[in-house]
């Protein structure tokens, strides 16, 4: 077993991040079923056009997930026991017995009865427990609705061959007026099947099944898509594209079917960065996978060139962290991106630049029990010819960015507070809002402001060191982090080594819990109020039993190439 795969016991729970994964493979193992299809009917094909109505491109999944078996998924992420005892079976049932699933599952089993077909009633159960490469998409909301499946089957065709007599006059299956896809010569017909209200796309090749989520995948308004139908075409020749777009061999070709990975699910940034990956561009993705020996996880980076002016060295991050964390990451940061974003928001491209100019490339963020989920700390360094020539950017760049309406305020605003010593100089405005940390009653403009509740937003400089947060309290802790008065989260943290992840699993369930439940009042919301305390109360628990991990990286970590896979360590602290 490598350094990076999860021990059998206990140790297991250092994949906690895997459940990222597994939230994912929920698509996936109901494969089938999860989907999303916009149209009822399907257009006469006229010309080709370049992208799909989804406007993504079916080249380059956000999530791919290849895997032996697709039905043994959800069995073999519970031998972790982080989600074995957070997700429980009710993980492995949910799958097997989802109400989409098994409408498909009765949709197929009354066109086998009514046209006599020798298709065996466990059809799905038999294709689900092959070989297969899920791909998924996201839509606007961030779900993963949009999927293309391959799965591999011997003597597929065959199998499938009794739909086409069926196809011909069904009310649920029907062959689409797509033209048939070209693969070795052959044509492979699409077929619909209808079902709840919902539709899914298939074809078949020899061995080789082809799902998709629906019609849009396929067309460009009333235009069949080019880009859909050469993936398509690739993957019915077993030619998948997907696995090398993560840098990847395809699982199928890593020394035989026997040497290669039970399941191996990657990841992308484009997804896992919520809309903000192009902040941290040394960053590719993240991947998962299972072999013999256990789960392994691995972070991929991106090359230099998207990489320019990042910084992995995280150690002055975490010296100025407090400890007693929950949940911290710290992450490469692009000087020239964060100069573009600071020219935007500050209004000044001139006065932006120069404050990019001073940083150093890597910046970090922790989570407090004792805080909220909406206030973490932001910790960034500056160079040491910044100091206090930085300033003047720092307190102009707070001033036009933090701050909301008031009712009585003068400049509509309430005055920034600004304080500053010799080695220090900070900003602090109070700002309006239903979700603050402290009533209006404590402040002094409390009759100024147009809520009940405020947050103390604090900006500070200390050293060479920047600290922000929406609760000024984490920041006045990191100042006595700094100075030497309050302990760091260095201290607990490996030393000679890169450190991008801390958690710290009990503080997460009560940081989880205390959200969960301001946000469900007993007296207004009490079904809600006591489905969390019977359903959620106990997950939390089980996740506060768990220690604190780290996660690491070779202490030489460094972005050369795209889609570099670095192996990760997970270290029980």
């Amino acid at each position: 077993m490598n350094e990076s795969a999860v021990p059998a016991k206990r140790g297991s729970g250092k994949r906690w991040l895997i459940i990222v994964a597994g939230i994912l493979i929920a698509g996936a193992v109901a494969a089938v079923t999860y989907h999303l299809n916009r149209a009822s009917g399907y257009n006469t094909l006229k010309t080709l056009v370049r992208n799909n109505n989804l406007q993504i491109d079916p080249r380059h999944p956000d999530v791919l997930i290849e895997s032996a078996s697709l039905s043994r998924l959800p069995r073999d992420l519970l031998s972790i026991p982080l989600l074995r005892d957070t997700l429980t079976e009710d993980f492995v049932f949910y799958y097997q017995h989802n109400a989409d699933k098994l409408g498909l599952i009765g949709s197929l089993r009354r066109i086998i009865f009514e046209h006599n077909l020798e298709l065996r009633d466990a059809l799905i159960e038999e294709l689900l427990d092959q070989p297969a490469n899920v791909a998924l998409w996201h839509d606007a909301n961030g779900r993963l609705r949009h999927f293309m499946i391959e799965i591999r089957r011997g003597g597929l065709a065959k199998v499938l061959e009794p739909l086409a007599f069926a196809a011909a006059d069904d009310s649920q299956l029907s062959k689409t007026k797509l033209s048939q896809i070209q693969v070795g010569g052959a044509g492979a017909a699409i077929y619909q099947l209808r079902y709840g209200g919902k539709s899914l796309l298939f074809a078949s090749h020899d061995d080789k099944l082809l799902l998709m989520s629906g019609v849009d995948m396929m067309f460009d308004g009333e235009k069949h898509a080019s880009d859909t139908t050469e993936v398509a075409q690739a993957v019915l020749a077993g030619n998948a594209p997907w696995a090398e777009s993560f840098g990847l061999t395809p699982r199928a070709a890593q020394g035989g079917e026997t040497a290669a990975p039970e399941h191996r699910i990657a990841v992308s940034a484009n997804y896992l960065g919520f809309g903000y990956q192009r902040f941290m561009p040394a960053f590719a993705g993240v991947r998962f996978e299972m072999t013999g020996q256990g789960w392994n996880s691995f972070l991929a980076l991106n090359d230099r060139d998207a990489a320019a002016d990042t910084s992995f060295n995280f150690t002055p991050v975490w010296q100025a962290m407090p400890m007693g964390a929950s949940f911290c990451v710290a992450l490469p940061v692009a000087r020239g991106v964060a100069e573009e974003m600071l020219g935007r928001v500050g209004g000044n491209e001139e006065r932006a630049g120069v404050l990019a100019q001073h940083l150093t490339g890597a910046a970090g963020m922790c989570w407090y029990a004792d805080s909220r989920l909406y206030t973490p700390l932001l910790v960034t360094r500056l160079d040491d010819a910044a100091g206090s020539q930085a300033d003047d950017g720092l307190g102009a760049l707070f001033d036009r960015t933090i701050g909301a309406p008031e009712k009585k305020a003068p400049q509509g605003v309430l005055p920034m507070r600004e304080t500053q010593t010799e080695q220090a100089h900070s900003w602090r405005r109070e700002v309006s809002s239903s979700y603050g940390q402290y009533n209006a009653g404590e402040s002094e403009a409390g009759e100024s402001m147009t809520a009940r509740k405020f947050f103390r937003v604090t900006l500070a400089r200390e050293g060479q060191t920047l600290l922000f947060s929406l609760d000024d309290r984490l920041v006045e802790k990191a100042r006595q982090t700094l100075g030497g008065n309050f302990p760091p989260m260095a201290e607990v943290l490996p030393a000679n080594a890169v450190v991008p992840l801390y958690l710290a699993p009990e503080g997460l369930s009560g940081l989880f819990r205390h959200e969960a439940f301001d946000s469900l009042p007993k007296d207004v919301e009490p079904i809600f109020y006591n489905a969390a305390q019977t359903l959620l109360v106990p997950k939390l628990e089980a996740l506060a039993g768990h220690g604190s991990y780290a996660l690491t990286l070779p202490a030489d970590t460094s972005a050369d190439d795209a889609w570099q896979w670095i192996p990760i360590e997970w270290r029980a602290l």
